[in-house]
């Protein structure tokens, strides 16, 4: 048994679970082998952790170094996004396990300063957006694009669990090819009336958001600050009883357990993203419109509510299950505007297109001010891209 041996199983091992727990325990269950043995390779589970930082770090940039330096070279934009897309999808479609472990351990918040990794081996994607300085707008174009592919590989992963396909080389080419055209067409909506939209307007008549002030308000707050901080699988019911000022026991009073307190807070969160989105929604009569609605009063609703936005980016990194009560309203949000296209649309497609309206949404929020440093730049242009970029796709942003 060597270190590498042990370093793959805890990929597969901690992978399954969405790295909820780890210990050197599994890894040698896995193994078939007694902890103690564990202990001639690696000290402690943090000592393996890094090995696994090391060796994912290295194994993606060996696999794409070839593509990130033809991407530099092309004077084209859209082809040299498309050049890093398609290696970065084939990787993470081949290596499951690699791709949970890029979630949770490296683009995560928490794990954001991991990401110079990439940049001590020669790969910098920050680089590779801003070369030239052609355009200030295309590392959040760039952005759009990956959290896309992530998105879009993630979904393939889901289904594949279920299905158990061992996929080959030619077989991740082909499932890469159908995100590029996602990436590329986005639902396909017709450019002249996407480009006529008044973004000022509606805009506009997005009401100001505000906090209320209620006892339930204020301990859901309690909450979803607890859960930004620790996640949602460390936080505890004592972390909210200090920060809500009441006793555990008092909690009690508001919540049977920690799982019955999580669903509530995305209940009740849900229920105001919902709400605010389709009151919207019902002031248009243009599916475009209220496409875009639907967007920029979700984003308003979430900047008023910082916390939950946060709670938001552990959906995103941590595959955390939302209720399924939640999931109807999500999905309810694209259901009710009458966009053909989305009509078009096998209905089963209707929630993953509004889980993937909301990642975007929530990654600009969350990744916006590393994506600009004009401090006087609208603050809903990158909206105005993203939904652009959701409308017609990458050749949508240059509208």
């Amino acid at each position: 048994m060597t270190k590498n041996d042990i370093t793959r199983a805890a990929f597969k091992v901690w992978g399954r679970d969405f790295y909820r727990t780890t210990s050197l325990s599994m890894v040698a269950q896995e193994l078939g082998v007694s902890k103690t043995a564990l202990y001639r390779h690696f000290k402690d589970k943090d000592a393996l952790l890094s090995e696994m930082f090391s060796a994912f770090f290295d194994e993606f940039v060996d696999f794409t170094r070839e593509a990130y330096e033809k991407a530099m070279a092309e004077e084209n934009w859209g082809e040299s996004c498309f050049i890093i897309t398609r290696t970065i999808g084939e990787y993470y479609i081949l290596n499951p396990e690699s791709f949970i472990f890029s979630l949770i351990c490296v683009y995560s918040r928490k794990e954001r300063d991991k990401i110079s990794e990439f940049q001590t081996r020669g790969i910098d994607f920050g680089l590779f957006a801003n070369r030239k300085n052609e355009n200030p707008s295309r590392a959040i174009e760039f952005h759009l694009i990956m959290v896309s592919l992530i998105f879009w590989i993630s979904q393939f992963h889901q289904k594949n669990q279920i299905k158990g396909e061992v996929i080959t080389p030619d077989g991740a080419k082909k499932i890469v090819k159908n995100i590029e055209g996602q990436i590329k067409d986005g639902l396909g909506l017709d450019a002249g009336t996407v480009s006529a939209l008044d973004f000022q307007r509606l805009e506009g008549q997005i009401p100001s958001s505000h906090n209320e002030e209620t006892e339930n308000d204020a301990l859901l707050s309690a909450v979803a600050g607890a859960v930004a901080e620790a996640g949602p699988w460390n936080v505890s019911m004592e972390m909210v009883a200090r920060r809500s000022g009441l006793s555990k026991s008092g909690l009690y009073a508001h919540f049977k357990n920690k799982q019955d307190m999580l669903g509530k807070l995305f209940i009740s969160e849900f229920t105001r993203l919902i709400n605010s989105a389709k009151s919207q929604i019902e002031t248009s009569l243009v599916p475009e419109e209220q496409l875009y609605l639907a967007i920029i009063s979700i984003a308003d609703k979430l900047r008023s509510r910082p916390e939950f936005l946060m709670v938001l980016e552990w959906l995103k990194t941590s595959q955390l299950d939302l209720e399924k009560m939640a999931l109807e309203r999500l999905e309810s949000i694209i259901a009710s505007i009458n966009l053909e296209a989305i009509k078009q649309h096998d209905q089963g497609l209707l929630l993953t297109i509004a889980q993937w309206l909301l990642l975007l949404i929530v990654s600009i929020l969350i990744w916006r001010p590393t994506l600009t440093n004009n401090t006087q730049e609208n603050p809903n242009e990158s909206f105005r891209m993203l939904f652009r970029f959701i409308a017609l796709g990458l050749g949508g942003l240059n509208k």
